[in-house]
């Protein structure tokens, strides 16, 4: 028997605030700039949805331990700027946040300070306080189940309660691992097949959450 939904696990990036078309361009640049030619493909293969040090190890094993120091760094500061010069919430998002009345928490693979800063910016970190979980704070980042199931019990919900909402590969096969049904969102970066699997609900429009979440 499936479960009720009891709590709504909300990713960050690209679901929440729309930074995920700003970190493509910064790192298609920052790979023509330090040796590593990428597309947009590449980027989206490669990097969302995956927590900085799994960026970061894939940079060290390409280009070395010290550029991919450089590339961390340049990365973190061309990201502030291009978010400081205007970032906005996902379209839709304030108006679905509106009308969900299950209770609602964060998990993503970006650090504390990163989400204090893009949620700040946008007027959504008053909405999470207090209920925001970094990558950083579990062992392993998605697509492994650990941030996931960290959420739930910091909140207090079985697993098997929970919803997560992702715009990534990675992030909808951390709802899989952990035994979470999850809505794919393809209005961002990644095309909606490369959503698709089992307990996950591909959907294109950030305002017909609420209703899809209503009918579980």
């Amino acid at each position: 028997m499936i479960k009720p939904i009891e709590l709504v696990i909300f990713d960050c990036d690209g679901v929440l605030v729309d930074t995920e078309r700003i970190a493509m361009r910064v790192q298609v640049a920052l790979g023509a700039e330090l040796g590593w030619p990428l597309t947009e493909g590449d980027v989206i293969e490669l990097f969302i949805g995956r927590s900085d040090a799994s960026v970061r190890e894939q940079v060290a094993a390409r280009l070395g331990e010290g550029t991919a120091d450089v590339w961390a760094k340049r990365f973190e500061q061309l990201h502030r700027e291009a978010v400081d010069a205007g970032l906005a919430p996902v379209d839709g998002l304030p108006e679905a946040l509106d009308a969900i009345t299950l209770p609602t928490c964060v998990a993503s693979s970006g650090s504390h300070e990163k989400m204090r800063h893009t949620l700040g910016r946008t007027g959504l970190y008053d909405r999470f306080a207090g209920r925001i979980h970094s990558a950083t704070e579990v062992a392993r980042g998605k697509p492994a189940p650990d941030l996931f199931l960290y959420a739930a019990q910091r909140m207090g919900v079985d697993p098997a309660a929970c919803v997560v909402v992702e715009d990534s590969r990675p992030g909808v096969e951390a709802a899989r691992a952990a035994g979470m049904r999850s809505f794919g969102y393809a209005g961002g970066m990644t095309p909606g097949e490369r959503l698709e699997g089992p307990g996950t609900r591909v959907f294109h429009d950030m305002r017909d959450l609420p209703g899809l979440i209503a009918a579980g």
